[in-house]
């Protein structure tokens, strides 16, 4: 068992999704029960999922957590890069955090590693 609050990629999780909610406060009221809606979902999903991973007895099932926080990691990347193609949000406003998404799917990839 882990202590999730100790954890980089948790620290980090929490990270993203706080400035995700920052950014997506810019897009249009439109897309409250859509995008926003599904980017929302995905976001608080990353570090949910690393600290509900980390109760777990065994390493595998830690592991099975970490995959579905990356799953949501990269439907989260790839939402918001719709959003920029799409004009909700600008790409200016977004790069830092699509350079974090990628980092830490880097990390909880690295770390899953370590688990096995």
């Amino acid at each position: 068992m882990h202590n999730f609050r100790q954890l980089q990629i948790w620290k980090e999780g929490m990270a993203i999704t706080k400035a995700t909610y920052l950014v997506i406060n810019n897009m249009p009221s439109t897309e409250k029960f859509g995008l926003i809606s599904q980017i929302s979902r995905c976001v608080v999903s990353v570090p949910s999922n690393i600290a509900e991973g980390s109760s777990r007895s065994s390493n595998k099932e830690f592991s099975h957590f970490l995959s579905v926080a990356l799953g949501s990691l990269f439907e989260l990347e790839t939402q918001v890069l719709l959003c920029v193609d799409l004009g909700f949000l600008v790409l200016e406003n977004t790069e830092q955090l699509i350079k974090d998404i990628i980092q830490l799917q880097k990390k909880i990839s690295t770390f899953k590693k370590s688990l096995i």
